[in-house]
């Protein structure tokens, strides 16, 4: 529970809320813990859902599929990130994504009908939490409007370099690590693997870029 409530402190949700409510809040919003294996699916596409879940430990990677078996990563989400509250506040239903354990995790689910409705305690939490949602679900379109940048232009090249740059302005600094391998990269930019790395490979001896594993180096304009 210790490593709960710190996570909660870290949380965009839970902002500006006492540390000390925490306890009774957790009662309220008939919150409860389940841990993952590494390889293991947390939720399906197309499941039905009705809570919001919060990483407290570990890796997800939300992914998307289609009929011939090919997957895409729409994002990863690390503690204090949130999933499927789009779909919940939305009153979708279902997810349009499955969400998967990259590694041993640990997940926080929250009734999402207890943040927007009043209990019977008035407790004084609520208010702060659907402000608190609301500027969160702003924010996540805006991430979401930013991957649609990458992924629609039309080169593998300009692709990669419109992520690279997009990190480099998130790291505030041109040397950064991204949280995908090559696979993942791949996946999150919607190409094929060996496809990428060929560009990543003329990128780096037309000395664009410079890389190890996953930490990058953006050297000059192409």
């Amino acid at each position: 529970m210790k490593n709960i409530f710190a996570v909660l402190c870290a949380s965009p949700l839970f902002a500006g809320i006492n540390s000390g409510d925490f306890a009774a809040m957790m009662a309220c919003l008939g919150a409860h813990t389940k841990a993952y294996e590494k390889g293991e699916t947390i939720c399906f596409e197309g499941d039905t859902v009705s809570e919001i879940g919060l990483v407290v430990s570990g890796r997800l990677h939300l992914v998307k599929g289609d009929i011939w078996g090919n997957v895409s990563i729409v994002n990863e989400i690390t503690p204090p990130d949130m999933f499927a509250e789009a779909v919940v506040c939305g009153g979708l239903g279902r997810l349009p994504v499955s969400v998967l354990a990259k590694e041993n995790s640990e997940v926080l689910f929250i009734d999402y009908q207890r943040i927007a409705t009043a209990c019977a305690s008035s407790c004084a939490f609520h208010p702060k939490l659907i402000r608190n949602m609301i500027q969160i679900l702003a924010q996540k379109n805006i991430l979401m409007a930013a991957k649609m940048e990458h992924i629609t232009k039309r080169s593998i090249k300009e692709k990669l370099l419109s992520y690279l740059m997009e990190q480099a302005r998130q790291n505030s600094s041109k040397a950064f690590d991204i949280p995908f391998n090559r696979q993942e990269l791949a996946d999150y930019l919607s190409v094929e693997r060996s496809a990428l790395s060929a560009e990543m490979s003329r990128l780096k001896a037309r000395g664009i870029i410079d890389y190890q594993k996953n930490h990058f180096k953006l050297l000059k304009e192409n």
